[in-house]
C-alpha cells in the first residue's frame, strides 16, 4: 500500500438522503409536533416510493423523533416541558464532564478541530443560514462529548441529543436569542482552547440553562 492511509469510501445512499430530510423538515416545523405524517403525501413530495420513505420513518423513530403507533403510522413527538427540562437536566451533566475529561485528554489537533468546526459555525452565522448554522452548533456539542475518551458518555449524549433537535432549534428563532447563543459558543470554545476546566462546565452549564429559557415560553 506503499504507506499511504486509504481513505473510505463515502456514499450518499437514498435511505441517508430521506433520514435527513426528514430530520430537517421535524427540526424546521415543516412536520409540526403532534402531527401525523401521511406517507402518501409525503412520498410524493419527496418523490420517493412507501418503502424507502417507511424504512427512514422507522430510523428517525428510533432516534426518537417520532412515535410509530399501530394502525396510524408515524406521528411526530410532541415533547412536554417537562420532558424537556428533565433532558436538558441530564444533557448539563453530561456535557459538563465530558467539558472536564476533553480539557484533560483531547490533543490539540482534536481541539482545533473544533475550533475548525467553530469558525465554519460562524460563517454560516453571518450569512443567517439558521439550519447550515444548527447543524455544526449540534457537531460541536457532538465533538466535545467525543473528546472525554467515554464511548458510553457520548453514545447517552447522543441520544438525548437526537430528542432535542426540534427544541434546540427554536432556541434561536429570535436574534437576540441567536445571538446570545453565539456569544457563549465563543467563550465555550476559548475555554477548551485554554484547557480551562472551570471556564467550560461554567459556560456549558449556562449555555444549557438559557436553552430552556429560551423554549420554556414556546413548548
Amino acid at each position: 500500500m506503499n504507506g499511504h492511509a486509504i481513505l473510505p469510501v463515502v456514499r450518499h445512499t437514498l435511505h441517508d438522503e430521506l433520514v435527513e430530510r426528514i430530520r430537517d423538515m421535524i427540526i424546521e416545523g415543516q412536520l409540526e409536533p403532534g402531527s401525523r405524517i401521511h406517507e402518501g403525501q409525503l412520498g410524493l413530495a419527496l418523490g420517493v416510493s412507501r418503502t424507502p420513505l417507511r424504512e427512514a420513518l422507522k430510523f428517525v423513530a428510533s432516534e426518537g423523533l417520532i412515535d410509530l403507533v399501530p394502525g396510524r403510522g408515524g406521528i411526530v413527538r410532541r415533547l412536554t416541558p417537562r420532558d424537556v427540562r428533565n433532558m436538558l437536566d441530564v444533557l448539563t451533566a453530561l456535557e459538563t464532564l465530558a467539558g472536564r475529561l476533553a480539557c484533560r485528554n483531547a490533543t490539540d489537533e482534536e481541539i482545533a478541530g473544533v475550533r475548525d468546526l467553530h469558525d465554519r459555525m460562524m460563517d454560516f452565522y453571518a450569512d443567517r443560514q439558521r439550519l447550515e448554522y444548527y447543524k455544526l452548533n449540534q457537531a460541536i456539542h457532538s465533538a466535545i462529548a467525543a473528546l472525554s475518551g467515554n464511548d458510553f458518555l457520548a453514545a447517552t449524549h447522543a441520544s438525548i441529543q437526537s430528542r432535542l433537535k426540534r427544541i434546540r432549534f427554536i432556541g434561536n428563532e429570535t436574534p437576540d436569542h441567536w445571538a446570545g447563543a453565539v456569544r457563549e459558543h465563543g467563550e465555550m470554545i476559548a475555554a477548551l482552547e485554554r484547557r480551562d476546566e472551570a471556564a467550560l462546565t461554567e459556560v456549558l452549564t449556562r449555555h444549557v440553562e438559557e436553552t430552556w429559557t429560551r423554549v420554556r415560553p414556546i413548548i
